[in-house]
């Protein structure tokens, strides 16, 4: 099987060869960079690395203070620019080509340049400081290796306005997701020679899909020399399946962006009771702590106990380099050396502690045991008249919080949009303490994601009266220590019918001319791939990155699946972005 499909790997490779110029740029050296590549780096590289690199000093091309305080000895060094090839960062590298602060610049361009563009900077460098111009496809974010974002906010109104008169208010917006995905296949040297499919439901994933192949026909860019059996590109769309984002999350890495926020690998715990000065922003990046890649999709349990272990390994070593029994020249000596590593274990374990114990925290103070077993009965059962009275129990509640009131209130109506009284759900909700605002998202939510407005598949409904029950039967057989993740979102029952050649063509069809017609006249859906590289417009959950991790782990070496989206949703924000399609 040809190699892993790894965004981590693919943009550290680019970076690795940004930062030394690609060989051209030895020596120290200033990296600059637009807020989009600044995001990139950071994912992927420390600070330590970097300087490791022989960087002096990274700065952003749009901070004019920090451009103020680079000082006429510094115009010796050399800089390394690594920005997106858009008019706003080409702009911003034209300007500083007028009057430059630097001996040489090195560029690099996270796509691909227009000829329009690049004789902007041409007609700029009066002076003749620009040494190299490249085109290196690293345009997205990778959170885990097979996890990729755009960090695009205000996708839903974009995915709901395509195919009409308003979608030309989010055309800068839909390009970014066009690039970014063109840049998804070159940065993983993959062609989808198996197809490309699209949710039929979706004008926006239908767009996308079509544009991407359009792309792929007419650059000779996207046809590698060596070329793979099996890719096949899916597009999706976040609106088929709205109940993923609104459910309590258990696993490490989704928990700590439901209830604390995950931003760029950075957690904020300032605020949150008994925690010190230098634990109030921490760091959680797969590529930079050993104990958060191996524990970022376990489950609370497993987690409280791992954490246990990770603090009594630390104790037992520190007892070994007591400063009491340092002695001797050598012991000294010894404790000296290994300080350093001693002192950033015990940073790391303080901050996997903090975060446990406000995790611990804030479940029980919104009582989420609680709430998100009920969440999970919404998700996965039909069963109405004891889901109606647990509903209005949770709605007059005192310990169930307003934002969680909210979200059952959504995973009801969606449930029960045809058969419900959804009037009298609203009241309750207004009752117990939800502004009217907020209840108004009810009818934004069925607006958005109804039965009306979404593709087949999201409670069964196409798979007949027997798979409906056998799914249940399954969940109630698993027993209760699964009550919390029942749920399986949609996403996976997708990639289920890809593998097994049963996805049909008439929800998600194949771009016309996008694959090889395959023998005996059989039809395009039954060519099984051995890679899935799927795209879902509107945002992706770190709960379908879990589950996609998990397929990957049990699958390997047989089949890989790669999720990108146009940005990470937790429930806040897609309920942020739910309002926006309103307006």
């Amino acid at each position: 099987m040809d190699e892993e499909l790894n965004g981590i790997e693919a943009i550290r490779g680019y970076i690795d060869r940004v930062v030394n110029g690609d060989g051209k740029c030895r020596g120290m050296k200033v990296l600059l960079l637009d807020a989009s590549t600044t995001q990139m780096v950071s994912c992927v590289y420390s600070q330590t690395e970097i300087l490791a690199n022989e960087v002096y000093l990274v700065a952003r091309l749009d901070d004019t203070k920090q451009q103020q305080e680079i000082s006429q000895s510094q115009s010796l060094l050399k800089a390394v620019c690594f920005v997106r090839p858009t008019e706003a960062s080409v702009g911003l590298l034209s300007k500083e080509l007028q009057s430059p602060r630097f001996a040489e610049y090195h560029i690099f361009f996270t796509g691909i340049l227009t000829s329009g563009l690049l004789r902007l900077l041409a007609e700029d460098d009066t002076l003749e400081r620009v040494q190299q111009v490249q085109e290196f496809y690293g345009d997205f974010v990778p959170i885990n290796e097979d996890l990729l974002s755009m960090q695009c906010r205000n996708t839903l109104a974009m995915s709901v306005a395509a195919g009409t008169s308003w979608a030309p208010q989010h055309a800068p917006l839909y390009e970014r997701n066009v690039k970014g995905l063109q840049a998804i296949l070159l940065a993983l040297k993959r062609q989808p020679v198996v197809g490309i499919r699209f949710a039929k439901h979706s004008a926006c994933a239908e767009e996308l899909a079509r544009d991407v192949h359009d792309a792929i026909e007419a650059d000779d860019i996207f046809h590698f020399r060596k070329k793979r059996r099996g890719t096949l590109l899916l597009v999706l769309d976040r609106r088929d399946d709205p109940v993923t984002p609104l459910l309590s999350q258990w696993t490490y890495q989704a928990m700590v962006h439901e209830l604390l926020g995950l931003n760029n690998h950075r957690v904020v715990l300032k605020g949150a009771p008994n925690i010190s000065e230098d634990l109030e922003e921490v760091v959680l990046s797969s590529s930079q702590d050993a104990f958060f890649a191996a524990n970022r999709h376990k489950n609370f349990g497993d987690l409280g106990e791992n954490i246990q272990e990770l603090l009594q390994n630390y104790q037992k070593q520190t007892a070994q380099h007591n400063t009491s029994n340092l002695n001797t020249i050598e012991a000294m000596q010894a404790f000296m050396d290994k300080f350093p590593e001693l002192r950033s274990q015990s940073h790391n374990v303080s901050k996997h502690v903090a975060i446990m114990g406000e995790l611990a925290r804030l479940v029980d103070f919104c009582s989420l045991m609680d709430v998100s077993q009920f969440e999970q009965e919404l998700a996965c059962k039909d069963d109405h008249t004891p889901h109606w009275r647990e509903l209005m129990e949770k709605l007059e509640s005192p310990n169930v919080k307003i934002p969680d009131k909210l979200r059952l209130g959504l995973l009801y109506a969606l449930r029960y949009e045809t058969s419900g009284n959804l009037h009298m759900v609203k009241q309750a909700m207004k009752k117990g303490g939800v502004p009217p605002d907020m209840v108004n998202l009810v009818n934004v939510m069925l607006r958005y994601a109804g039965t009306k407005s979404r593709g087949p598949g999201l409670y069964g409904e196409d798979h007949g009266a027997l798979a409906k029950m056998t799914k249940s039967f399954m969940t109630s057989v698993q027993g209760v220590q699964n009550v919390y993740s029942q749920h399986v979102p949609l996403l996976m029952d997708t990639i289920q019918a890809i593998i097994k050649g049963k996805l049909k063509s008439d929800t998600h069809p194949f771009v016309a001319g996008s694959y090889a017609k395959p023998p005996n006249g059989a039809p395009p859906e039954s060519v099984i791939p051995n890679e899935i590289i799927v795209y879902m417009v509107g945002g992706v959950t770190y709960e379908e990155g879990t589950k996609v991790s998990e397929f990957n782990q049990l699958n390997r070496g047989k089949i890989q699946v790669i999720l990108g989206g146009s940005t990470v949703h937790n429930s806040t924000s897609f309920l942020e972005e739910l309002k926006m399609t309103a307006l």
